[in-house]
């Protein structure tokens, strides 16, 4: 009946609701037609998706959100979508939409997604009226996985964080200075592996210093890429990795500008669901 997708670069989650409300949940590997080949986009649907759906027939529309869905890449998916589809309704749109429909639905609000990058928008309940850039990693990025990442680098190996955490770092990754050097610079995916250290920071997010590093990072998030929106009484909702795991500094950061935050979910799939069962009235 229903197919809703949250794509990512890496993975795409899959949620397919039957005419009598089950739900079944699919994974197939990432799209983002910005970077990927309308072949490869094609295969992973077809290869990957429809040998593990086996009720196409019943489909009566499909939402699909990811990232690099913007146009004119978001039209390769439509189109892969709807060739092999052809029965079905297709909507393409961005993961940022994805995001502040399911969390704001259709009351106005601040969406964000803080998970390997960040991004955020303002939503009037039905359409993005305005967005900050995020600039990616290397010039943006502010809040999200891989700055995380990049700033523990930076006090470890500065000598800004306790020495105890800076054993433990080289006890648990065997990682030298020059390995590092070696992988953010000449390495594939850098904000991937940048993020890949969260999980070690959320291990000692009890440590002040920790704690004080997460919740500034935060805070620049809020003031580099949410005050301009000049909206302090709207809440600001955040779905992601990270904004799930440190929701405590998060909800922090936010009070400390001043700001009211509002849902913090780990995944928007489900709520996507909810968005579209309602406005459809399936």
């Amino acid at each position: 009946m229903l197919l809703i997708a949250d794509s990512g670069s890496t993975k795409t989650d899959w949620l397919y609701i039957a005419p009598d409300g089950t739900r079944t949940e699919l994974h197939t590997d990432g799209i983002n037609p910005a970077r990927d080949t309308r072949e490869y986009i094609y295969n992973v649907i077809y290869h990957q998706l429809l040998t593990q759906l086996s009720q196409t027939l019943e489909l009566e529309a499909v939402y699909f959100y990811g990232a690099g869905c913007i146009r004119p890449f978001s039209q390769t998916v439509q189109s892969v979508i709807s060739e092999l589809l052809p029965k079905c309704s297709v909507e393409v749109e961005s993961d940022l939409l994805g995001a502040a429909r399911a969390l704001c639905a259709h009351e106005p609000g601040i969406a964000c997604i803080l998970g390997t990058g960040s991004n955020s928008c303002l939503y009037d309940g039905k359409n993005i009226v305005m967005q900050t850039p995020p600039l990616g990693y290397i010039l943006g990025d502010e809040g999200s996985g891989a700055m995380l990442g990049k700033t523990l680098l930076n006090g470890l190996f500065k000598g800004l964080l306790p020495e105890s955490l800076m054993q433990d770092f080289t006890d648990t990754f065997n990682m030298t200075l020059s390995d590092i050097i070696q992988r953010v610079y000449r390495g594939p995916a850098a904000n991937t592996f940048l993020a890949s250290l969260v999980p070690f920071i959320a291990k000692h997010h009890a440590l002040p210093a920790i704690h004080t590093m997460l919740v500034d990072a935060l805070r620049l998030f809020i003031v580099r890429n949410i005050a301009i929106y000049r909206h302090k009484e709207l809440p600001i909702h955040c779905v992601g990795g990270v904004a799930h795991q440190f929701a405590e500094e998060l909800r922090e950061a936010v009070a400390s500008e001043g700001m009211i935050i509002g849902h913090i979910l780990r995944r928007p799939i489900e709520a996507i669901v909810q968005y579209h069962l309602k406005e459809n009235k399936f």
